[in-house]
């Protein structure tokens, strides 16, 4: 088997939204932040705007990543197949071979040639681990290659940039692992798998932490889709903090060690940095 392996990329989605447009859109989920003490509270008395303060604002770059594999099968196998013939038939003679009739059937070995394309992509939020199929839909949206010393500027800048927890070595593993499937074959002409995305993507969030009557509630803001959410977090722990330039590739440093379940390691090959013609 060989597996293919295209280069890390990091990208950044573009803000489609300033501080102060998210800031106002997210306002409207202030009192919806505090859950029921704020409904019930407001269900006698409406809150006034003057009740509630910003105690923090946050931009932050959230990761996800996307891994897209395609797997390239090619084989041979031997099947019989049966074939239907009149009643009254006792042997066919194909190829210079006489094949006997019986129960109206005559059975003719050939050899198949077989070839399989299979794609299959991923998509994983980066604090979470969870596989997120809807996080597909920012690819809709630009977004701009970056690199270590990009998200150090960002950092510079006031922006909290916060690292996936997610490894790509282990997201690879497993996109490789679920990539493998079983094949009846007599000879194996082919097996490949090419993992021809591996993306960290940034996507621009504001947070917006308020106080009222001495709690504190986070509203978030999507600065891509434009939805405000109430509830989240804030990542104060890391302003100002820089990330490891080698947090991304470790897929190359680990590739010569991956466990793929199924896989005979001494049969694997792995490429890494392949150029790939489309991405």
């Amino acid at each position: 088997m060989n597996v293919e392996l295209t280069d890390e990329r990091i990208l950044v989605l573009a803000d489609r939204f300033s501080m102060e447009q998210a800031e106002g859109r997210a306002w409207t989920k202030r009192v919806e932040a505090f859950g029921t003490l704020a409904r019930m509270s407001g269900f006698l008395k409406q809150p006034k705007d003057d009740e509630f303060e910003v105690a923090y604002r946050e931009r932050r770059l959230q990761p996800f990543w996307r891994l897209s594999a395609r797997t390239v099968l090619g084989y041979e196998r031997r099947r019989d197949y049966m074939v239907a013939v009149g009643p009254m038939v006792q042997s066919v003679a194909i190829g210079g071979e006489t094949l006997t009739a019986s129960g109206g059937q005559i059975k003719v070995s050939g050899l198949e040639t077989c070839r399989e394309e299979n794609r299959r992509d991923l998509y994983v939020d980066g604090l979470s681990k969870a596989p997120q199929p809807t996080l597909a839909d920012y690819l809709k949206h630009p977004a701009s290659e970056a690199d270590a010393e990009t998200l150090a500027a960002a950092t510079r800048d006031g922006v909290v940039v916060v690292p996936s927890e997610a490894k790509a070595s282990t997201l690879v593993r497993d996109l490789i692992a679920a990539s493998i499937t079983r094949i009846e074959a007599d000879t194996v002409l082919e097996e490949t798998v090419r993992v021809e995305a591996i993306e960290l993507y940034y996507r621009p969030v504001y947070a917006f932490r308020y106080r009222w009557q001495g709690k504190e509630a986070v509203v978030e803001f999507d600065a891509v889709t434009g939805e405000p959410r109430a509830g989240g977090a804030t990542f104060e722990r890391y302003l100002g903090k820089m990330l490891d330039p080698a947090f991304l590739l470790d897929v190359g440093a680990e590739a010569a060690n991956m466990f793929i379940p199924g896989a005979n390691l001494a049969k694997m090959a792995i490429v890494k940095g392949i150029e790939l013609s489309k991405r």
